[in-house]
């Protein structure tokens, strides 16, 4: 073992998910599995593959560092497209390796003329444009001055796509600014068009979109959160099943944090446990030691507020968390012995630590608590 703990991904959930998330596209539509941020926790190696399995062969990274993570994994039919940042020093082995990329200001299009004319090959580029995110993207002035120099080098371009990203699709309070993206959007295309530029596809739909705003599937939708069975928001769900007879939820939870336990000890009563004075035992109690902590991505605010389960049985968290462990109490549950099995997240027998849960102790969102498990935790599809 090289990690204290193991993250179990079920291939069933994942399966599940794809078919619902397949279920609301056209036939035509491309699926593109944003695996960034480490496939979201779950682990790009595991995922690629896993995916790719149920027939899903394009994948969203951010960056040139994760493209080539995920381009070691994949298979030859996969493509994949960097929605964000390139080392200026890996344009030519993206460009080289047919890696797809969006192209969201003049400077990084200079970059990608200097490439493509230096090494005679054509890139495959994505037309990111600022339709109201204020984020990253070509602004209309911007956009005015690219033409020409896009007209000057289409030999060696392959314009894939043109993109651009919703501002909070997920939000019913972002509705007219959604409504307005999506019209800004739709005239910057024409205004490529009419200076006869014009792409294979066209996209701008997140997992939030994909529900909310039908209307923007267009060609292809980059999905992240919803392949891994999480709703972007509540509100999101709320809306799907609005108009439903079947209210229940379609997606499954693909992942599973588990550990087991470490020592099984007897504190006095009066006694306090570790760091601090944040707990004392009002009677003497037995505690259980877990292996991990917060360098573990087990987060300090659940100190005296989280709990685990361990062997069907809900465990509090008492004292704080650790760098490396966590501390519960246990003295009114049937016998628990060193080795016995522990789930930090996810259900055994009939209990249940839901990651939205996890997320909502940790006053953050499934998307941070996801992305930063640490990649060095053991993954296990199965």
């Amino acid at each position: 073992m090289t990690s204290t703990s193991e993250i179990i991904i079920k291939s069933e959930a994942l399966e599940q998910n794809v078919k619902f998330v397949r279920s609301l596209l056209d036939k035509s539509t491309i699926l593109s599995a944003v695996i960034k941020g480490n496939a979201y926790g779950h682990g790009t190696n595991i995922i690629v593959p896993a995916l790719e399995s149920l027939g899903v062969n394009h994948f969203s990274v951010y960056s040139s560092a994760e493209a080539r993570i995920a381009f070691e994994v994949k298979s030859p039919k996969s493509k994949i497209m960097i929605m964000g940042f390139i080392y200026k020093d890996d344009y030519q082995w993206v460009i080289e390796n047919n890696i797809e990329f969006f192209v969201s200001c003049p400077e990084e299009f200079k970059r990608v003329v200097e490439t493509i004319n230096r090494i005679q090959k054509k890139a495959i580029i994505h037309i990111d444009l600022e339709t109201g995110m204020n984020r990253t993207g070509l602004g209309i002035a911007q956009l005015k001055k690219i033409i020409p120099q896009i007209k000057a080098n289409e030999n060696l371009l392959r314009i894939r796509g043109i993109s651009s990203h919703f501002a909070g699709a997920e939000s019913i309070a972002n509705h007219s600014r959604i409504k307005k993206q999506f019209s800004v959007f739709k005239r910057r295309i024409k205004l490529l068009n009419e200076n006869g530029i014009s792409s294979e596809i066209k996209h701008i739909a997140s997992s939030a979109a994909t529900i909310n705003y039908p209307e923007t599937r267009l060609d292809l939708v980059r999905v992240g959160i919803l392949l891994y069975g999480y709703w972007p928001t509540a509100e999101t769900f709320i809306h799907y099943i609005h108009r439903r007879k079947d209210k229940t939820d379609p997606l499954r939870r693909a992942l599973r944090w588990c550990t087991e336990v470490a020592l099984v000890k007897t504190v006095p009563e009066g006694e306090f446990i570790g760091y601090g004075l944040s707990f004392q035992a009002q009677r003497t109690i037995k505690i259980m030691i877990i292996p991990v902590g917060y360098s573990n991505g087990y987060s300090r605010s659940l100190s005296n507020n989280g709990h685990v389960i361990v062997n069907g049985y809900i465990a509090p968290i008492v004292g704080a968390v650790n760098m490396n462990m966590i501390i519960c109490e246990i003295t009114d549950l049937p016998e628990i012995k060193v080795g016995d099995k522990v789930t930090l997240i996810g259900k055994q027998d009939e209990n249940e630590i839901s990651f939205t849960s996890f997320a909502e102790m940790n006053n953050s969102l499934n998307y941070e608590i996801l992305a930063r498990l640490p990649e060095n935790i053991i993954r296990k599809l199965v």
